[in-house]
């Protein structure tokens, strides 16, 4: 199974023991996120809904592409990939 590298935000560190960097197995993203789930319970709460769709306010990016262009939560990933997953940024 390939191992990605997944840099998370500052504000899903405190879940992770401050750890900004992890490398996790998955073939999609999707398998990505419940190996997280696995290794840190309740972390994928504050990426995906209970129906397991991504959050609006969160962006995953595999390498240089937003998932949500590519297959979403169904997009593969590759040995050796980077995923990072950043919260959308608003203001007014």
């Amino acid at each position: 199974m390939p191992v990605t590298t997944v840099i998370l935000p500052p504000a899903l560190r405190e879940r992770t023991a401050n750890q900004a960097r992890l490398n996790v197995e998955g073939t999609t993203i999707r398998e990505v996120i419940e190996e997280l789930e696995r290794l840190f319970p309740g972390i994928r709460f504050n990426i995906c809904y209970e129906t397991g769709e991504l959050r609006p306010y969160v962006n995953i990016f595999l390498e240089k592409d937003n998932i949500r262009y590519l297959r979403g939560l169904d997009t593969p990933v590759h040995e050796g990939a980077r995923i990072r997953i950043l919260p959308s940024v608003a203001g007014g």
